[in-house]
């Protein structure tokens, strides 16, 4: 099973439209708010090098990290084999 971790915003049309497409397809995610805390939003920068959101990190059964910026549906499906 594949560890999803979302960096997301309260105002970010894109991320609740990635929320709600995971929850359709029952797949659990860890959600990091990056603008209610501050260390989220400097972890986002290191991770991804910019402040963008949603910005999604799936990690594999293999250990291996796929990041996905924005709502990327193709991609996501590729990385989680939907």
């Amino acid at each position: 099973m594949s560890k999803i971790t979302i960096y997301s915003t309260a105002t970010c049309g894109y991320c609740k439209m990635l929320k709600s497409y995971l929850m359709s397809k029952d797949i659990k995610f860890t959600e990091k708010k990056a603008d209610e805390d501050q260390k989220v939003a400097q972890e986002l920068y290191e991770k991804s090098h910019q402040l963008g959101v949603p910005f999604t990190i799936i990690e594999n059964d293999k250990g291996e990290e796929i990041n996905v910026l924005g709502f990327d549906r193709p991609k996501i499906d590729q990385a989680l084999s939907l």
